[in-house]
């Protein structure tokens, strides 16, 4: 329950108050306690809403008056508002997507000033951790996305007030005012300086904003940032952290009363109140680095592939339509010594639509089949005999891993998506950073030497040379022709493969008419039923390592 007395109390101490204490004024203080039930419910939904618009802004500085015995009538001592926090964005290998971003971000507060001379606390810095290859860009004034900044969200809320009301409203954002004292402080000249020099002070803050505008924030983040430390710094001296790039500042905090004493005015009863940190709007866009991207039309199996070669561990939508994959999803692939893989030893072994696996789950609970199935923790807990080693997915593949990289499930491109049909650019800026690109395609479809026709042709289009980093074709869904083992269809199926393998070697020749001409490799694979995929994992381990080499 809201109670009076504790707000009369907050804004007056008791005559009785141990020594050195202070008498002190706050911006959520009550200067009666002749209130209604409605005006202290009024005066506590105010107070919260306050709370929650003024998140990262500096501390009010606090009006107050040093009080001991035998000095009724001491100096001021109100403390200054400590600083807001500042935002950073910081970089790290440990993220994949924007998920954990959120889309509205503010720092942290400064304290509020107090008496005797407390400053307020200054507020933690945040720091925004996102993904390598998030590109950073501040959006400009005409963009209808754009948030307002604190000083047009102030003159919006201005608007429609008489010139009185205006005045008023700014001073009760901009001063705080010891109880009983408002009207008078107003009529005092030791305010009006005081208010024109905080004025002069804004009007240069916010020309200094406007040359900043001019000038937006753009940020490639492909790198980590390391701090070099010391090999002979003192111990027991806490090293500092990377903190990323600054995107905003905090608002400064608000200055106590002292801070306004003159020649004149002994004891000024007022205290300006903290700034408001920077509202500043930004763009995040993540191009993924990825060693390997996959690179194919629509419903060509790329999810499936993917899901494949990571052994389920990759979680991406598997349906029956188009356009399943709307964003970029990144697996890792191990390998040991003798190029087994952990996706090639997982025991999910057959890949499904998402739905059709659930269903599969759903019933296997339902028919008691899982009852007796070790769980994880259970299968960790058995030991290996005799020094053997176990090859199993999960912590006991790191005894034997050797060799890892990243492979990139892209959202499936169509004809024309170099100019942005479809989404195009979304999807090609996806992947502009892969070390190396793999064309996927549907070997049952009519012509899937058309898809690849049209797929180098949209890498070509959108960035000239971008379509040099093709390194194989992997020819999917080839369980799909001649499962039934029919001599006719099983001709037909080596025939299409030998014409996409004739197709591959005659058009889609990478840096042709130079030394560094090669063709691209061909492999038939069914990603649903994993087959032919430890040839296709080592042929991607000798394009990364070619890559990696490359990039030294």
């Amino acid at each position: 329950m809201f109670k009076p007395a504790g707000i009369l109390s907050s804004a007056i101490r008791n005559p009785r108050a141990p020594l050195g204490t202070s008498r002190r004024y706050s911006e959520n203080a009550v200067a009666t306690s002749r209130l209604s039930n409605s005006d202290f419910e009024a005066a506590r939904r105010r107070r919260r809403t306050e709370w929650k618009r003024k998140q990262g802004n500096g501390g009010n500085g606090c009006a107050a008056f040093h009080r001991e015995k035998y000095k009724p009538f001491g100096p001021p001592s109100g403390g200054n508002g400590g600083r807001g926090g500042d935002v950073y964005i910081l970089p790290t290998s440990q993220l994949t997507t924007l998920a954990s971003v959120s889309t509205r971000i503010r720092g942290e507060s400064g304290a509020h000033g107090q008496g005797t001379w407390q400053n307020g606390k200054n507020g933690e810095p945040l720091i925004i951790r996102v993904p390598l290859g998030t590109v950073v860009r501040e959006l400009p004034r005409d963009d209808p996305q754009r948030a307002k900044d604190e000083w047009e969200a102030e003159e919006e809320s201005l608007e429609g007030l008489t010139p009185a009301e205006r005045r008023e409203k700014m001073r009760e954002n901009r001063w705080v005012h010891y109880p009983r004292y408002a009207e008078s402080n107003v009529e005092r000249d030791a305010f009006k300086d005081a208010e024109a020099a905080l004025y002069k002070q804004e009007r240069e803050r916010r020309i200094a904003r406007r040359k900043k505008a001019m000038s937006p924030i753009y940020l490639d983040l492909d790198k980590e940032e390391h701090v070099e430390r010391a090999v002979d710094a003192p111990l027991g001296i806490k090293q500092h952290e990377p903190t990323g790039y600054l995107v905003a500042s905090g608002g400064l905090g608000g200055l106590g009363n002292p801070h306004f004493t003159t020649t004149e005015g002994r004891s000024p009863k007022f205290a300006s109140r903290g700034q408001e940190g920077e509202r500043i709007t930004l763009s995040l866009e993540l191009k993924l680095i990825a060693d390997i991207g996959l690179v194919g039309m629509p419903n060509a199996g790329k999810s499936t592939l993917l899901r494949a070669l990571t052994g389920g561990r990759a979680k991406t939508e598997v349906a029956g339509y188009a356009f399943t994959t709307l964003n970029p999803v990144v697996g890792v692939v191990r390998m040991a010594e003798d190029g087994t893989f952990e996706g090639g030893i997982s025991d999910h072994q057959v890949h499904e639509e998402t739905l059709v696996e659930v269903k599969q789950l759903q019933d296997r609970m339902e028919r008691g089949e899982l009852a007796d199935v070790k769980t994880r923790n259970e299968t960790r807990n058995e030991e290996p005999q005799d020094g053997e080693i176990i090859l199993q997915p999960g912590h006991r593949f790191d005894l034997v891993e050797v060799f890892r990289f990243t492979i990139a499930d892209n959202p499936g491109l169509i004809s024309k998506a170099a100019e942005n049909v479809g989404l195009g650019h979304s999807f090609l800026r996806s992947m502009e950073r892969s070390l190396a690109l793999v064309y996927v395609v549907d070997l049952s479809g009519p012509a899937p030497w058309e898809e690849l026709k049209v797929l180098r042709d949209e890498l070509e289009q959108y960035q000239p040379g971008m379509s040099t980093k093709a390194r194989m074709v992997i020819a999917n869904k080839a369980d799909l022709l001649a499962g039934d083992g029919d001599p006719v269809a099983v001709e037909d199926a080596k025939r299409k493969l030998s014409t996409l393998q004739r197709f591959v070697k005659a058009h889609m020749i990478v840096n042709e008419g130079t030394d560094a001409a090669f063709t691209l490799d061909v492999v038939p694979t069914s990603a649903k039923f994993s087959q032919n995929l430890p040839k296709v994992v080592g042929l991607m381990r000798s394009y990364v390592e070619e890559a990696r080499e490359g990039l030294l």
